[in-house]
């Protein structure tokens, strides 16, 4: 299987979705695909140990895709070697009541990351400027100034959102956030199979709701917006990911895979030294242990 290279998915000049594939490496053997996530997961949850002592930068990972695409279980197998105490994570439902008396960002900045931590978003801020471009009567619950009819939300609008979050990533990446986004790309297709799995699955029946089939009516215009949100918020602080998704197993090795190798970029790292007065004493505090 051909290794993985982060610089193939990363998102650096505009993009097409419908031009990037759904589906790589359709030979890859099942077997050599679980071998090498365990082999990840084994040195991402290393890593998180040494993030832990070190103290000094939180990973801010964000999930987005469409309906079934596999965020939930690339959560579970990514993350499960980790230790409990080094990874949090927020799945965003409809905002509440309390969160609409804030602006959009507000309960995300509740939700970073502490230093020495991972905090995985599954469905993120992009959220508003995603759902409600297709569905612009949810801004109206928001309760802004000027805005008081779904016509009252221009092109300006959502220009200034889009830039609102480059700022919130720009600002959280500068105070020692690390940020990673991957969009799961997902074919239309293989949703529609993912779909009737669930109504034919008895095991399956509690993922299925009939909203995603009303979802999935809006494919094209979903595909239209995450492509701009794509292409206008990728930055050197906060990149975009496009992962194939049609493939659940492989699509976790690469998350897993890229993950890892930007870690390594942050050489910085490393598990503080004790300080020389403490060491020089250790046979001094071992004697008093056993003594």
């Amino acid at each position: 299987m051909k290794s993985i290279n982060p610089d193939d998915f990363k998102v650096v000049g505009k993009i097409e979705l419908s031009k990037i594939p759904t589906n790589l490496f359709n030979n890859a053997d099942a077997d050599e695909k679980e071998d090498k996530l365990i082999k990840v997961q084994a040195k991402l949850s290393e890593l998180q140990d040494v993030m832990y002592a070190h103290n000094r930068y939180g990973v801010l990972i964000c999930l987005q895709g469409m309906d079934t695409s596999g965020k939930d279980s690339l959560i579970r197998e990514v993350f499960k070697e980790f230790n409990p105490r080094g990874v949090v994570v927020h799945s965003f439902k409809t905002p509440n009541s309390t969160e609409l008396e804030h602006d959009y960002l507000w309960r995300h900045y509740l939700a970073l990351p502490e230093k020495g931590k991972f905090a995985v978003f599954n469905r993120t801020y992009y959220e508003n400027v995603l759902v409600t471009r297709v569905h612009p009567e949810y801004i109206l619950s928001e309760n802004l100034p000027g805005v008081e009819k779904v016509e009252d939300i221009t092109p300006e609008f959502w220009e200034n959102r889009m830039q609102q979050i480059n700022n919130f990533e720009s600002h959280i990446s500068q105070n020692g956030t690390i940020v990673m986004k991957f969009f799961f790309h997902l074919s239309k297709e293989e949703q529609r199979k993912r779909l009737l799995r669930r109504l034919e699955n008895v095991e399956q029946h509690w993922k299925f709701s009939p909203g995603d089939l009303k979802e999935r009516e809006h494919w094209d215009e979903y595909m239209k917006y995450y492509e701009e949100a794509i292409n206008k918020t990728s930055t050197a602080n906060a990149p975009w990911y496009i992962i194939p998704a049609d493939d659940k197993e492989m699509a976790r090795y690469i998350v897993a895979k890229i993950i890892w190798e930007e870690m390594q970029k942050h050489t910085d790292i490393k598990k503080p030294v004790l300080d020389e007065k403490i060491l020089a004493n250790f046979e001094v505090y071992k004697k008093e242990l056993e003594g």
